[in-house]
């Protein structure tokens, strides 16, 4: 008899739900040196960040950052990481993904902007970079980690840098989080630009999850208003937490200067459900919208994957699934018809499908 059978659904979930909170909390999990590098057993990612919060004077790297609005500053955080096979066979019993390793920031690297992005154009080679962005309740490590999965899960290692803004990593300060992330607007639109000068026409691609998306839509917008003649890469809308219909009036305004946009969507995204209710519109990261008049973009509607998180929110992170799908699009330019498991739903509409 399997693991998953012999243990009653209940125990299991409850058993992933007590081991998935360990996983993200346990401040020591990963255990280090003396001098603060990664102990035996754990691979170290750099990943460069770019960030308007405010430095705390901490000296726990965990800590550096806060969420206050603070000036731009550039670097490198490390994030060490651990496996843990025992977990497994709970990551098999259960309807979601339990985390393997356990990830920590282990140190954070301020540079100069201008040596970030030479080092971001030696490592990328030929391939455009990747900017993105996170969503609500996000501080600097967390957003670190989770920046850290998402450049692997994509296939974006040395092609991927992420912007932080101040949010504050409470879940209930989402209002407080909408007004640091309208404040970062025109530092994530400065970025934007600054990077299209550095690495050319085309060259630059765009994500952003959740309210991170309505940040990176708002801020491509700007860019356009300004720079009518710029031209950007691909742009990826991760679960965006942005009104329907106001992205549909603004697109327009920020198809022409754009290679592509993909959005993702899912029916069961949960925070996207609460935000129609706070907002009193629906979402574009939902399932279920008049995608139809969205033209110019594609849309790829996650709902027959497994949900592998809780809340149904973190499937760019969470499913491996989405990150091939990722990959194909930056790293390889195929539109949605010539990516693998794609199945045609609607004129600009495509369901993505569990591999065989």
């Amino acid at each position: 008899m399997s693991f998953r059978r012999s243990m009653p659904r209940v125990t299991r979930v409850a058993l992933a739900i007590t081991a998935a909170l360990l996983l993200q909390t346990a401040p020591g999990a990963v255990a280090q040196q003396e001098d603060g590098t990664a102990a035996e057993g754990s691979a170290p990612h750099n990943v460069p960040y770019l960030t308007n919060r405010d430095r705390t004077g901490d000296a726990d790297p965990r800590r550096f950052y806060g969420d206050e609005r603070g000036a731009f500053d550039a670097g490198y955080c490390e994030v060490s990481e651990r496996r843990l096979d025992i977990l497994t066979p709970v990551a098999e019993a259960v309807p979601f993904r339990v985390p393997e390793e356990i990830l920590r920031v282990a140190d954070v690297r301020p540079v100069p902007l201008d040596d970030l992005l030479t080092a971001l154009a030696e490592s990328s080679g030929d391939a455009a970079p990747l900017l993105y962005t996170h969503g609500f309740y996000i501080d600097f490590e967390k957003g670190c980690r989770r920046a850290a999965v998402l450049q692997e899960n994509a296939g974006l290692e040395g092609r991927f840098m992420w912007f932080s803004w101040p949010s504050d990593g409470s879940l209930l300060n989402y209002t407080h989080d909408e007004a640091d992330l309208y404040w970062s607007v025109l530092d994530l639109a400065e970025t934007i630009s600054a990077m299209e000068d550095r690495f050319g026409p085309g060259r630059v691609n765009l994500a952003g999850h959740s309210l991170g998306a309505r940040g990176m839509v708002l801020a491509i917008h700007d860019v356009a208003a300004q720079r009518p003649d710029v031209r950007l890469g691909d742009v990826v809308l991760l679960a965006p937490d942005m009104d329907f219909d106001v992205f549909a009036r603004l697109l327009p305004r920020i198809r022409p200067i754009v290679r592509s946009i993909t959005i993702y969507v899912a029916d069961a995204d949960r925070p996207l459900a609460l935000s129609e209710k706070v907002h009193g519109y629906p979402r574009l990261g939902q399932a279920g919208n008049d995608v139809s008049q969205l033209d110019g973009v594609e849309v790829i509607d996650l709902s027959d994957l497994q949900v592998r998180s809780p809340t149904g929110h973190l499937y760019h992170v969470y499913n491996a699934e989405v990150g091939a799908d990722m990959d194909q699009l930056l790293n390889q330019g195929l539109p949605a018809a010539e990516r693998q498991n794609m199945l045609r739903v609607g004129p600009n509409l495509w369901r993505l499908q569990r591999p065989d």
